[in-house]
């Protein structure tokens, strides 16, 4: 899966990460995202042995496109991102980290993952019994650990339970591009010095502003 270099591979991981921050703070304040870029990242959870980066994300990088503006926004130090967009962010890159130190939980994560592969074949990725699946698989693992993250929105979208299913599958989307990062070569600490450089990786991904 090298048919991109690792710095564009490390991008690629961040712009999915913000892609799914942003849904879940959409979802969690009006109910509603774009079905697509919905689709774009739950589907990509289940993308458990992509022959080339593009194919997680449903075999086009410009399905990214909502996740690549919000990247470039908080890149740019623009105010018009809502700020638990980096939030959601920042916590989807904590718990990936976390859970890159459990071995036992990525066992079980991926022999989960398989089952649930089987049920999106038969349904489709985005069917109420798969999103619940991925929910289920969130509460058993990644929402176990001390450090949780914080969903704020309109209470009674929260209180739905097909709502607060798919925000916990989105995270679960987040810490999948999350992964991509990571085995690239990516590190929390480098964002403060890669500024530059993810700009430039936007613009030859075809990102442009």
């Amino acid at each position: 899966m090298n048919n991109l270099d690792a710095n564009k591979r490390q991008a690629i991981g961040l712009i999915g990460v913000l892609q799914a921050a942003q849904l879940v703070h959409e979802l969690a304040g009006r109910g509603l995202v774009d079905q697509h870029t919905f689709e774009t990242s739950v589907s990509s959870i289940l993308v458990l042995n992509p022959e080339s980066t593009e194919d997680i994300y449903g075999g086009d990088l410009f399905n990214l496109r909502p996740g690549a503006r919000a990247l470039r926004k908080i890149l740019q130090k623009e105010k018009d991102i809502h700020p638990n967009i980096m939030r959601y962010a920042v916590g989807i890159l904590v718990l990936q980290t976390k859970l890159m130190k459990d071995q036992g939980m990525l066992t079980a994560l991926g022999e989960r993952l398989d089952a649930i592969q089987g049920q999106a074949r038969h349904f489709s990725p985005t069917h109420e019994n798969v999103i619940s699946a991925l929910a289920g698989l969130y509460q058993d693992t990644l929402s176990t650990f001390s450090f949780r993250i914080q969903v704020q929105g309109d209470p009674q979208i929260l209180q739905q339970q097909i709502n607060a299913d798919k925000i916990r599958a989105l995270l679960l989307a987040g810490v999948r591009s999350a992964m991509l990062w990571s085995q690239a070569g990516g590190k929390r600490w480098k964002l403060l010095f890669a500024r530059k450089r993810l700009l430039s990786d936007l613009d030859e991904l075809g990102f442009r502003a």
